[in-house]
């Protein structure tokens, strides 16, 4: 079962170097509808040919309300996307604290970012012309900030509900607040051993707007939707994600692993 972040820093969404956002996305924390409890579960990240590039784990444990969720893909080629998230699960989701590292040669720009919600505070270490360096940011940080958490976040909403409106740091590498944008996009039949079931598929986009919108789909900036299949239900659950882990990615799908007896 994929229950996790973001894909987590679902860096998805490090993809917004070049936004210009329309002032009317006001977004608001996701309010809780299901509490997250223990899970640990074996993911696999493969190409769209099918290509397996990595395997993983996700690991989340609670606390009380507050909930660490750890998130880590290890490619075949020694690459590494880790992170790990804090957030708490009162009345509504909010981000704690959040930690992301992508390295290796999958990752042209490497990169690790610190963001501590509680503090506005948030740290990029990124190497530029092979020199290694530091961007600091102080933000006034949005409350519905979802670094980490947006698939926990997908589970909590309505997929009746025509748009949801959230919050990411992005780091470009200098930290923005950007803006992303869910609806859903009706459900998708799937199967799990002969029997069928179907998805909600959860549509994410980046909203450019001003000139900026008006010119990133001609010189091929526009970022690409990431798609999340959720399948609801009392106990929804993340069956599949597609899109971008860094800017200008390719798009990579992740979803369950399938076990192997030897």
């Amino acid at each position: 079962m994929l229950k996790s972040p973001g894909l987590q820093g679902f860096a998805v969404l490090v993809a917004c170097s070049f936004v210009l956002l329309p002032s009317h996305l006001i977004g608001a924390p996701v309010a809780v509808r299901h509490k997250e409890g223990v899970a640990h579960g074996f993911l696999v990240l493969r190409a769209l040919n099918g290509k397996t590039l990595a395997v993983g784990d996700l690991i989340q444990v609670t606390r009380d309300d507050q909930v660490t969720i750890e998130f880590a893909l290890r490619f075949k080629d020694g690459s590494i996307h880790d992170e790990t998230t804090i957030y708490s699960q009162r009345e509504f989701l909010r981000l704690v604290s959040d930690h992301l590292v992508q390295k290796g040669p999958s990752f042209p720009h490497p990169m690790e970012v610190s963001i501590d919600a509680t503090k506005g505070t948030v740290v990029v270490h990124y190497t530029d012309d092979g020199k290694e360096k530091v961007q600091t940011e102080k933000l006034d940080l949005p409350e519905d900030a979802a670094n980490g958490l947006i698939l926990n976040l997908l589970r909590n909403i309505e997929p009746e509900i025509p748009q949801t409106t959230v919050s990411l740091v992005a780091a470009t590498p200098k930290p923005r607040v950007v803006k992303l944008v869910i609806s859903s996009n009706g459900q998708r039949p799937f199967s799990v051993g002969g029997s069928p079931r179907k998805a909600t598929d959860f549509v994410i986009k980046v909203d450019i707007g001003g000139v900026a919108g008006a010119v990133a789909p001609l010189v091929g900036k526009k970022p690409p939707d990431t798609h999340v299949w959720v399948l609801g239900g009392e106990a929804p659950t993340i069956v599949r994600f597609e899109g971008a882990l860094y800017e200008g990615g390719p798009i990579w799908r992740i979803e369950p692993a399938s076990l192997v007896w030897h």
